[in-house]
């Protein structure tokens, strides 16, 4: 066991449990995630430490609960693009508006990141079975890593499924289990088989180790910022794993020195409409209500019971952050605005960031020098079907001159020269 992992440690009341294949306080039965010594980890790491590390997860190893003698399953994931999104900033009026692209990982989505870390830590505690229930990205990481690792994956999903999810997730040869109901019902079924069998459920039984994975998407944004703070981050939110992730990395951040001055960075969740608990019970300031038939086009999203959706309230006030919903049609308007604007294709989770990101712009809640990240968790390839019917193509021409002058001369605002052969 490497010194600077301590234990579990239930967010709700405190309580310490050993380091296990485990997710719920005995206690009180609150989530459990991994207990660091940070003095032991701040004799170890620097931002001259971490510069020198791989361009992937594995360069903030020392704040990644796999113990160091373990081999990581690494298939690159992580530093992914941090781009200056200055078109679509111009339209919002945000002069410093940044897109962190986790479209570029291995498996085209941030899941990668966790699924590399609740991989090498299953394989080196003694499983030779991933397993997982999932809304597609999550599936297509645990098929592809389970692959690498050659360890066997078991992968629970809705049988609608969008279909470029289930077959880019069936390429690998996973078990793929199909049920007929939702996203919850195939959790709900992965959670009884992890009772039954010894697999590493990346969501259920390993999800403390796995959960931790996400914190990389912060640090990796912090640093490519020059190791400055951004003023806020909007996040999609599902489980609602990821936000508070990033609200712990903030926090690592600050406590080691890495970063100067005191944690600033606002938080703020983007759901659909059609599956908003969160955001929900945010306006209403009330407690998250499970949604039963979630309904949105960003299916990846659609998680009538968050397991996190309370810490996420309480992350998001507590840094001045919000929590927002959008329609569906704003979703899709989004995914083609980040399109056409800054050449990203996001799949409809990023539609629901930049909606959300939109909506909050036009309302007036930033004066536009705020440095402001988005977070872009999964390519648009995986929900190409949500716009389908959306782009009328034009009728195909002659392949002339003479024809595309025809079509196109006043949209090019193009005057052919007189005399040249058609």
């Amino acid at each position: 066991m490497s010194e600077r992992i301590l234990s579990l440690r239930c967010r709700a009341c405190g309580n310490t449990t050993p380091i296990a294949a485990t997710h719920a306080c005995d206690n009180c039965f609150g989530p459990l995630e991994v207990a660091y010594d940070y003095a032991e980890i701040g004799r170890r790491v620097s931002r001259k430490s971490i510069e020198a590390g791989p361009a992937s997860i594995w360069r903030y190893r020392d704040l990644l609960p796999v113990e160091d003698e373990l081999e990581p399953i690494t298939l690159g994931e992580g530093w992914s693009p941090l781009i200056r999104a200055r078109n679509l900033g111009d339209l919002l009026g945000l002069r410093n508006l940044y897109l962190k692209n986790d479209t570029q990982n291995p498996t085209n989505s941030f899941k990668d990141r966790v699924v590399s870390v609740a991989a090498s830590w299953a394989r080196g505690h003694g499983f030779d079975t991933l397993a997982c229930a999932s809304t597609g990205n999550l599936a297509n990481a645990v098929a592809a890593y389970a692959a690498h690792a050659a360890m066997r994956a078991v992968i629970i999903i809705p049988a609608d499924l969008e279909s470029a999810k289930s077959s880019t997730t069936a390429v690998f040869r996973p078990t793929l289990v199909r049920v007929n109901g939702t996203y919850d019902d195939a959790n709900r079924l992965g959670s009884e088989l992890a009772d039954e069998v010894p697999w590493a459920f990346c969501n259920i039984n390993v999800r403390p180790f796995y959960s931790e994975g996400s914190k990389t998407l912060t640090y990796e944004t912090v640093e490519q910022l020059g190791w400055r703070l951004p003023d806020e981050i909007v996040i999609p939110i599902a489980s609602g794993s990821q936000f508070v992730k990033a609200e712990k990395a903030i926090r690592e951040l600050v406590d080691l020195g890495l970063v100067d001055g005191p944690p600033h960075t606002r938080l703020t969740g983007a759901q659909a409409s059609g599956c908003a608990p969160v955001a929900d019970a945010f306006a209403g300031n009330r407690p998250v209500t499970p949604v039963r038939h979630p309904d949105t086009v960003a299916r990846s999203l659609a998680i009538g019971s968050p397991s996190d959706g309370e810490d996420v309230i309480r992350a998001a006030r507590k840094s001045g952050g919000v929590v927002e919903s959008v329609s569906d049609e704003e979703i899709l308007d989004a995914v083609e605005l980040l399109a056409r604007t800054e050449g990203v294709f996001a799949e409809t989770a990023g539609g629901v960031t930049v909606a959300v990101l939109r909506r909050l712009a036009e309302a007036g809640r930033w004066k536009g020098d705020e440095v402001v990240v988005a977070y872009i968790t999964g390519h648009g390839l995986k929900t190409a079907e949500a716009l389908e019917g959306r782009s009328q193509l034009d009728e195909p021409i002659a392949p002339s001159l003479r024809a595309f002058a025809e079509r196109y001369r006043a949209e090019m605002e193009w005057d052919p020269q007189p005399g040249r052969p058609r």
